[in-house]
């Protein structure tokens, strides 16, 4: 399988890398994507010695073409949102690995898909920001989609798979998407305030980058994973709920109408989706420990608590209102969450900045990516005025 990895220097992208790696006889990578980290970038193009790489900026690109060719790489590099989506595009790749973080993330996975790709989709904000249009997208090119978040991964795994897109014809009442809880699961709500980027970004279970942590701890990322199942299994807002388990062991779970609940379990260990993702049909070796339930002992599940996390009920409510609705709360959360890691809002104002600016943004129906575009900028700038008021 020939293989482009967009945002191979983030987690996810690492995280790819070293489940192909263990497999060099069987995935072939053709290009790597960074935005900013050349080292990085540049260390992975002599592990696996793409065809192409791309950086966010021309200057990063000089600087890894220079230390490539160095070494006598003949890796050709590009840099910018137009390269990102020309790699994501490109004849001859069967699979594009979707791990740009973000709105950014958006136009080279529609890319992967319009191209009729197989597409391993970690950018939530697609589906989140653009669902109807991307799953059009899929369709009509004839696209493989499968899931990477943990969670939609999950439920892919305990659905019957010829009725993975549809809810309603494989006899399913409920989906059941599992969280953390996150770091202030149990902090006393009066402390909430006092909250900083350091705390906000220690992760009890997982390791992720820096925005993803501030969304598991506000539960803004479960609540873009509720948009995104929506989109993935064609699942109304009702049938879809959120269960605390701080055990992160159980991953989400599908309850049938026959009573059955089929779960996924496995340690949180983000190659395993990635390998079930890469093989499907087939399971590959990940790396990943085989899960010892005597050590885990016990599983706790518990309601989340909305006045905890105000963004779950405006990610639900941004489902229910459609349209830019959901465009408008992304780019608001990651311009709040941006001044959070810069100390320029306190925790609890994430919230309240992203609740101010869908307020702001008038409703409107979406059908394009222009329009949906339109409704980020419109978003991010509510949130910069918002923001500016607030200081």
């Amino acid at each position: 399988m020939k293989l482009t990895i967009l945002g191979a220097t983030g987690s996810i992208g690492v995280s790819t890398l070293d489940v192909v790696m263990r497999h060099p006889d069987r995935f072939e990578v053709v290009a790597l994507t960074g935005h900013s980290q050349v080292e990085v970038l540049a260390a992975q193009c002599r592990r696996c010695r793409p065809a192409y790489a791309a950086m966010g900026s021309a200057a990063d690109a000089q600087r890894l073409a220079a230390l490539l060719k160095a070494e006598g790489l003949r890796t050709e590099v590009l840099h910018g949102a137009e390269a990102l989506v020309q790699l994501a595009g490109l004849p001859g790749v069967d699979a594009v690995m979707a791990a740009i973080v973000g709105a950014a993330g958006l136009p080279p996975a529609l890319a992967a898909a319009s191209a009729g790709k197989r597409v391993l989709l970690a950018n939530k904000e697609a589906l989140v920001m653009a669902g109807a249009v991307f799953m059009a997208e899929v369709r009509g090119a004839g696209a493989l989609l499968l899931p990477i978040d943990s969670e939609h991964n999950a439920i892919f795994q305990s659905l019957p798979h010829r009725y993975a897109g549809d809810m309603a014809r494989g006899g399913v009442r409920r989906i059941l998407l599992t969280a953390s809880g996150g770091p202030f699961r149990t902090t006393p709500l009066e402390l909430l305030a006092r909250v900083t980027p350091e705390q906000a970004v220690a992760h009890p279970k997982w390791s992720m980058g820096r925005k993803i942590s501030v969304d598991s701890a506000t539960m803004m990322n479960k609540g873009l994973e509720v948009i995104e199942a929506h989109w993935l299994f064609n699942a109304p807002a009702d049938s879809i709920e959120v269960v605390i388990h701080p055990q992160s062991v159980i991953h989400s779970l599908v309850d049938y109408a026959d009573g059955s609940v089929l779960a996924q379990l496995g340690n949180p260990d983000m190659r395993t989706p990635i390998a079930h993702a890469l093989a499907w049909p087939e399971r590959i070796d990940s790396g990943v420990a085989a899960l010892d339930l005597f050590a885990v002992a016990q599983l706790d599940f518990e309601r989340p608590d909305l006045a905890r996390f105000p963004c779950l009920d405006l990610a639900y409510r941004a489902l229910r209102a459609e349209g830019n609705a959901a465009a408008v709360l992304n780019a608001a959360n990651e311009i709040a969450v941006q001044a959070f890691l810069e100390r320029r809002l306190p925790f609890l104002g994430i919230a309240e900045v992203i609740a101010e600016t869908m307020d702001a943004v008038p409703q409107a129906a979406v059908s394009d990516l222009e329009a949906i575009l339109e409704a980020d900028r419109q978003g991010r700038a509510a949130a910069v005025e918002i923001l500016a008021r607030r200081s």
